[in-house]
């Protein structure tokens, strides 16, 4: 007898061995058509895997997470299989899941067209019209680069040939297709169709830009039509508001090949910038914080030290002087802030220290991995570290948490998620230490009575962490701000306080950040409002424009008394229609429009107009004054401002 445990708590008993499709069936016909898989004791195996012994059996259908992840890996090798049909002298290399979809990299002579990917696709679809079953094969390590070599399929051989000897291979074989894989997958082809290839790509042989260049293809792949439709629709109006397109048509900043991956601030990008950094600078303070500046460069002994050197040396620009000493533009804030913290001798009178810093820090990134102020190689961290007693360290947490809330609710980030991370496999610190820390960041989200959800073994290796994750307003996940609790690195730079007898003690140490990396914010910013930003974050806040010449010299006194009453505004008197300028400056999606002719100089008054058309009429520049001002302070999102617009 084999008895299968189900997650309901009810239990089934089979005569014999029984396969995981088998105990679908049995619990009914709609489950067994919809099954992809089965998740036993904890391990992801195919719907035709055997079970011989007592097990818990989970079903892994379309519905569930696990579920997509195999329709897009299973899609990937759908579309393998394509292009062998298509290009057979194409070599196929190395196919993985990402976020939303998938990619294979190919090996061929000939570049991929645009127009290769839709017959490429109505071949995927006579591929699943045609529901090939979907099988696992075993072959010895040798064997099976001898197999591939003998295909002509060097790359799948080569990373045969890197795996351990003795150890068996799993390929996984639909039809005419056979390709290395550890599985598990869909039954058969006919359980796909909901797919589309999106773009073309180069990519390096495993990533090293020393190796041969590749071609990419990447997809998505959803459980039904409708999923589909609903994301290439997302996917659409992603392209729309591309911050690299926006920032390019409102001026706010570029990138050039003399710096890689570091960012030119045009003007108004600059100014967009800055009331970042102005905002954040006032909440700080309001909460306490003291701000502090550390070098950019310091010495390779200091990161030593803290572990970056021998953890992170890869991502490091360093440079060697003539006096042979080592130093590494800092890649991370926390090293020189706990050499801040060392700076005089402290009591535990004086914590909590809240000690932030907008730090400029360097990492480089692969130039294939780099996107626009998504990611970059140099920019500029929000970071603060809290240096607190054990006895306040929940509810430092708590505060920190409180604050990174309201913060992306003032920028217009409603729905914000938590994940906690515990601790990762490879860490320092004693599970004592570890069991300390992660009390206190679940017992201040807890205290809150916030819903998280568990990263688990995704800690830093230091300590546990809370992530922050902005969703957009086109339903788009973004991950920001971060908290982490730290005892080891006050450990490594020997940090210390005077306890009240007069002993001493290491404190806590809480790395934070709210925006993250400024650069990266910014980004997100202007595709979440479509470059429509609020009156208080919009670089250019008001355009004055005159009708005609005779208006000019009103038309710069309005602005001047617009810019004396702290407002970021400009002037167009260009000899153009207004009807010109007003499509130009709505194009550049300035918030408001202001039009004077001579009723307005007679009347001292402006005619003002919203992005989206909206006329308010006519008022007094005093009235006009008032009433920016009031939509500057509510720091709010009316009218077009809205993220949707």
């Amino acid at each position: 007898m084999v008895q299968i445990n189900l997650p309901d708590g009810s239990s089934k008993r089979f005569d014999g061995p029984v396969t995981v499709a088998d105990v679908a069936a049995s619990i009914g016909s709609g489950l067994a058509k919809a099954t992809l898989a089965g998740e036993v004791d904890g391990r992801l195996v195919d719907a035709n895997h055997c079970l011989e012994s007592d097990a818990s059996v989970r079903i892994i259908t379309a519905r569930d997470e696990e579920g997509l992840d195999l329709i897009r890996h299973s899609t990937a090798h759908l579309m393998a299989q394509a292009v062998k049909r298509l290009f057979p002298e194409t070599q196929v290399t190395i196919g993985p899941v990402i976020e939303n979809g998938f990619y294979y990299d190919f090996a061929r002579e000939e570049p991929f067209r645009p127009e290769d990917l839709e017959a490429i696709e109505a071949e995927m679809q006579r591929i699943v019209a045609d529901d090939l079953p979907v099988s696992r094969e075993i072959m010895d390590r040798d064997e099976a680069v001898e197999f591939f070599r003998d295909q002509g399929e060097e790359y799948k051989a080569r990373i045969i040939a890197d795996i351990p000897a003795g150890e068996t291979i799993s390929l996984y074989r639909q039809g005419d297709f056979i390709d290395l894989c550890r599985g598990p997958h869909i039954p058969s082809t006919g359980k796909l169709g909901a797919f589309k290839l999106t773009k073309l790509a180069g990519a390096y042989w495993r990533g090293d830009a020393g190796n041969e260049m590749l071609q990419r293809i990447y997809g998505t792949a959803w459980a039904d039509k409708k999923q589909l439709k609903a994301f290439l629709k997302r996917l659409e109006e992603a392209e729309k508001r591309d911050h690299r397109r926006l920032g390019k048509q409102l001026d706010l900043f570029r990138f050039q090949d003399d710096a890689p991956g570091a960012v030119f601030w045009l003007p108004r990008g600059w100014a967009l910038f800055r009331q970042l950094i102005d905002y954040m600078r006032q909440r700080q303070e309001a909460a306490g914080y003291v701000e502090v500046n550390t070098p950019d460069v310091m010495d390779r002994s200091l990161w030593e030290t803290s572990g970056h050197w021998q953890n992170y040396h890869q991502h490091m620009f360093t440079t060697k002087t003539e006096d042979d000493r080592v130093f590494a533009l800092k890649p991370m804030n926390c090293p020189g802030s706990v050499s801040l913290y060392k700076h005089g001798l402290k009591s535990y009178r004086d914590l909590p220290i809240r000690m932030a810093e907008f730090g400029k820090v360097h990492r480089y990134e692969p130039s294939g991995a780099l996107h626009g102020l998504m990611r970059v190689r140099h920019f500029t961290q929000d970071d603060a570290h809290i240096y607190c007693t054990e006895e306040q360290m929940e509810e430092e947490c708590r505060k920190v948490i409180e604050l990174n809330l309201s913060v992306y609710k003032d920028f217009g980030f409603d729905d914000v998620r938590l994940k906690f991370a515990d601790r990762p496999e490879n860490r320092i610190g004693d599970d004592a230490t570890w069991d300390k820390l992660e009390g206190a960041l679940k017992g201040a989200i807890d205290a809150m009575g916030l819903d998280y959800t568990y990263n688990p073994g995704e800690g830093a290796f230091y300590g546990p962490k809370i992530e922050f994750v902005l969703r957009d307003a086109i339903g788009r996940d973004w991950q920001c701000g971060t908290l982490q609790v730290d005892l080891n690195l006050p450990e490594r730079f020997d940090a210390t306080y005077r306890t009240a007898d007069g002993g001493e003690a290491r404190p806590v140490m809480l790395h934070r950040a709210l925006f993250g990396s400024l650069e990266r914010f910014t980004g997100i910013l202007i595709e979440h409002y479509s470059g429509n930003l609020p009156l208080w974050l919009a670089p250019v806040q008001a355009v004055v424009m005159n009708i005609t010449d005779a208006q000019a010299d009103y038309a710069q006194d309005v602005c001047e008394r617009l810019r004396e009453s702290g407002l970021r505004v400009e002037s167009d008197l260009r000899n153009e229609k207004v009807g010109y300028k007003i499509r130009g400056r709505t194009l550049e999606k300035i918030p408001y429009l202001l039009i004077v002719g001579d009723r307005e100089v007679e009347r001292g008054q402006v005619a003002v107009r919203l992005r989206d058309g909206t006329d308010l009429g006519s008022m007094s520049v005093e009235a006009l004054v008032e009433r920016l001002h009031a939509e500057v302070a509510q720091r709010g999102v009316i009218g077009d401002n809205s993220p949707s617009a």
